[in-house]
């Protein structure tokens, strides 16, 4: 495989990642199970959205950009919380909604946040 493809791959793998840790951290602090069909169920229509949000914008172009984080945050709050109503028949009450919106915000945008190494002799 070669390094841009691997890199892609593993960037995927790891904005899966950040969609189940908030539906477990959500799910925890409702006191509700986080066996895996109860959380695949609740991660399924924001891991859908999230597909469709790296194959609608080609993400594995720039993985790691900041841009692309923003569109598949996007895509992935307002695409997911309208599956899970509309697809799923979950509620999509609005303290959720902003939970979910700046969650999978911090965990797909904050991720791609880079620390740029310094330079001798730059600023």
């Amino acid at each position: 495989m070669n390094p841009a493809r691997r890199a892609a791959s593993l960037r995927f793998i790891l904005d899966v990642v950040c969609v189940v840790i908030f539906v477990i951290v959500g799910r925890r602090n409702h006191d509700e199970t986080t066996d895996a069909v109860g959380t695949l169920r609740t991660a399924a229509p924001f891991l859908i959205a999230l597909l469709g949000a790296w194959v609608g914008s080609k993400a594995w172009r720039a993985p790691r950009a900041l841009s692309t984080g923003v569109v598949l945050w996007i895509v992935t709050a307002g695409v997911g919380l309208g599956i899970r109503r509309f697809v799923f028949g979950d509620g999509i009450a609005t303290p959720f909604v902003i939970v979910a919106t700046l969650v999978l915000g911090l965990l797909l945008v904050g991720t791609r946040l880079q620390r740029r190494p310094v330079r001798p002799g730059t600023n």
